[in-house]
């Protein structure tokens, strides 16, 4: 009786081990998509070298504000022609205009808000309504020329 509790034991010990050794391969398989980096950890050498490479991008700016404050107190601001940045209490849009009129790229309500009512377009005149604490900025949108310019509540 005791023979077989040690080979009990023995076999118990035998597949404990080749489950670790299994488990411990696939994870080493697996392994940098689930423990680390991909690639491996780059050496501060290799950094400064990858960067070097890389082709450099212009410095991002915020465009200046143009024009005077439209609906609403939206104010535009221009980073490249044919779309516009509007600012309002409520929160900020991104508009331009495409061949078939105009059309919201974005928008992001102010802390405290929501973007409620959003009309993106492309169309005659985009808006996006955005509502909070202090009640709704309502933001409308149409091209003129091939301007994104804030129009007046209907």
């Amino acid at each position: 009786m005791r023979h077989r509790s040690i080979l009990a034991v023995a076999g118990w010990l035998a597949t404990a081990v080749v489950a670790t050794l299994i488990g411990l391969a696939a994870i080493r398989l697996v392994g940098e998509s689930i423990t680390g980096t991909p690639g491996g950890v780059l050496s501060q050498r290799e950094v400064e070298q990858a960067l070097a490479e890389e082709p450099a991008s212009p410095p991002v700016s915020p465009g200046p504000t143009t024009g005077a404050p439209g609906p609403s107190g939206a104010t535009p601001s221009g980073p490249a022609a044919g779309r516009r940045v509007f600012t309002t209490a409520g929160g900020t849009a991104v508009a331009e205009c495409v061949p078939g009129g105009v059309r919201l790229v974005s928008w992001s309500p102010a802390q405290g808000y929501r973007a409620g009512d959003v009309d993106r377009g492309p169309d005659d005149d985009v808006e996006v309504k955005f509502e909070g604490p202090s009640g709704e900025y309502e933001l409308k949108v149409r091209c003129v020329g091939r301007e994104p310019v804030a129009v007046p509540d209907d």
